[in-house]
């Protein structure tokens, strides 16, 4: 399966729909489950998020009994510019 960064490219990946996959779960079935919205998990699904909530992570972590770092990966060959970040450091 394809590992897609997301459109600000990073370096960080979301590996939700492999997980999911796995577990035999639907964005439906866990929106239920979770009592999340569909765009929120869709978001996490094809990494088109900004900013991580801490609440969704721990709640899609607990019903897939998982961990975090098997759902998000940082992978840094896909950061594309970090000068952005100087002020960080």
């Amino acid at each position: 399966m394809k590992k897609r960064p997301n459109s600000n490219y990073s370096g960080i990946v979301f590996k939700l729909d492999k997980v999911m996959a796995e577990k035999g779960y639907s964005k439906n079935k866990l929106c239920v489950k979770c009592g999340l919205r569909f765009e929120t998990v869709q978001g996490y699904y094809v990494g088109d998020i900004s900013r991580v909530d801490l609440y969704v992570l721990a709640a899609i972590c607990k019903e897939l009994e998982c961990n975090v770092q098997d759902i998000i990966e940082y992978c840094p060959e896909t950061v594309k510019d970090t000068r952005k970040f100087d002020f960080l450091r």
